[in-house]
């Protein structure tokens, strides 16, 4: 089989390359992260998020979720077995870029951009209710109610914000969003995770991150998984792109390449443990 960038895909991988570049030169304008920052929280939502899920799935529970001003953000959940801790300390990183290689599935799909946006509008708006409102009010804390005031206020804005572009927005506009989306999860992931990386080194200062989680439930050293996860992301990443740019040739007599069907609206569419919890953090 043999993969290349099939016609229908060139207008979708435009648009994903503008996205790209201009997220990219945002690094270097001065004073330009403020215009990033929205996707920065919104990235941090989808890795808390992931670390929340796999606490569920695993049969644990979840006690709260917060995201700071920095960017950072903390998850608490229940302390399962030593399965359940890699399982759920490996969804933040792998989580977000797992969402973005979907945005850009979706995008390549031709699923509408209106719909892709009200679906992330509806993830970070039950992210911050369930999450970061009520399981950190009924558990009654202070250490789980202080990140509730930013939480709630960034998680409502993200929300109103995606909503009102899928509703109001050209589809082009939408679509361009998508990608920006798509592009940031990615690239804040393979960042975040070159960071923790290196604050995984032995001679680097003991900071609490999701790979020192691990190393705290394995014995294994938290470079390991750091390189793992970079790994793994890398992977994710590879998938998705070449479903994203290429089509499948087969070698059919007289075969043309497989197009996707595309019209002008629709396109394809992204803790330390303590003595009875795990908190899982993203620094940013």
């Amino acid at each position: 089989m043999k993969y290349q960038l099939s016609n229908d895909a060139r207008p979708q991988a435009m648009t994903l390359l503008l996205a790209a570049v201009l997220s990219i030169a945002l690094w270097f304008i001065p004073f330009a992260e403020i215009l990033s920052y929205p996707f920065r929280i919104f990235v941090t939502f989808i890795h808390e998020g992931g670390h929340a899920i796999a606490a569920l799935l695993t049969g644990n529970s979840v006690q709260s979720l917060s995201v700071a001003m920095n960017g950072s953000g903390e998850t608490y959940t229940t302390q399962g077995g030593v399965v359940s801790q890699m399982i759920v300390s490996s969804a933040g990183y792998v989580g977000a870029m797992s969402f973005g290689a979907l945005l850009l599935i979706l995008i390549r799909r031709s699923i509408a951009a209106r719909v892709v946006l009200l679906g992330s509008s509806i993830v970070v708006l039950t992210l911050t209710i369930i999450f970061g409102v009520i399981k950190p009010v009924m558990s009654g804390t202070w250490g789980s109610l202080s990140g509730l005031p930013f939480t709630l206020l960034a998680g409502g804005l993200l929300s109103v914000g995606l909503f009102v572009v899928a509703r109001f927005a050209s589809a082009k506009v939408a679509t361009f969003l998508v990608s920006l989306l798509a592009v940031q999860c990615v690239l804040n992931a393979l960042l975040d995770l070159k960071t923790v990386f290196f604050l995984s080194s032995p001679f680097a200062a003991t900071v609490p991150t999701d790979a020192l989680n691990m190393a705290n439930a394995t014995g294994i050293p938290a470079m390991f998984w750091a390189a793992l996860w970079i790994a793994l992301s890398v992977l994710i990443l590879a998938v998705a792109v070449k479903q994203y740019v290429a089509s499948q040739r087969k070698s059919f007599a007289g075969g043309n390449d497989l197009a996707l069907d595309r019209t002008a609206d629709m396109w394809s569419v992204p803790a330390l443990p303590s003595t009875s919890d795990i908190r899982s953090n993203k620094s940013a």
